[in-house]
């Protein structure tokens, strides 16, 4: 939980920055570019973040792979940094936050909906469209399907959750009909 906190607070710093620079969108590429080259290269990750290495030659490694990197002077800065503070093993959920950040500046908003039953193509373009006008923000839409819903909807818009599901309403309508009051 704490390395989650410690993450956040990283990209925060990175995207104030990208916002007074205007290179936000560039920063959130150069990051997903980090965190590729540490997934295909398990060992160049390993020899980072080891604390059995002498810290001047993971260091050393670290400024090898920055020097033939095409990163920006400021993205350079940042993964120093974040070696230098014994942080460069967050870089996945720095680069998960910053993603967030970055969408939230662009007026992108995630949201899920989960129904009893496939949705068709023009429902959940219709659904999407209701979404980005109440919100006024452009909806990045995630569906799923979950029979035991029975019928209806759930959407999820970050903590909104707008449960219209027949499974929610039995369960609402059976805790009134326990405590005897009438319907």
């Amino acid at each position: 939980m704490k390395n989650l906190a410690v993450s956040r607070r990283y990209a925060k710093a990175l995207i104030l920055i990208g916002k007074e620079d205007g290179q936000a969108d560039k920063y959130n590429t150069e990051l997903e570019g980090v965190v590729d080259l540490f997934n295909s290269q398990e060992s160049l990750e390993q020899a980072l973040t080891n604390p059995l290495f002498n810290k001047n030659d993971r260091k050393n490694v670290l400024s090898a792979v920055l020097e033939k990197s095409d990163f920006s002077d400021i993205m350079k800065s940042f993964l120093v940094l974040l070696f230098d503070k014994g942080r460069i093993g967050f870089i996945r959920d720095i680069a998960s936050f910053y993603k967030e950040f970055v969408d939230e500046l662009n007026g992108v908003v995630k949201a899920s909906i989960v129904s009893a039953t496939e949705l068709s193509s023009d429902a959940v373009d219709k659904i999407k469209e209701a979404l980005s006008k109440k919100t006024g923000k452009n909806i990045v839409l995630d569906v799923e399907q979950d029979p035991s819903l029975i019928g209806g909807v759930v959407t999820k818009i970050g903590d909104l959750v707008l449960d219209g599901s027949v499974q929610t309403q039995l369960i609402n309508l059976r805790e009134t009909l326990k405590k005897g009051e009438s319907v």
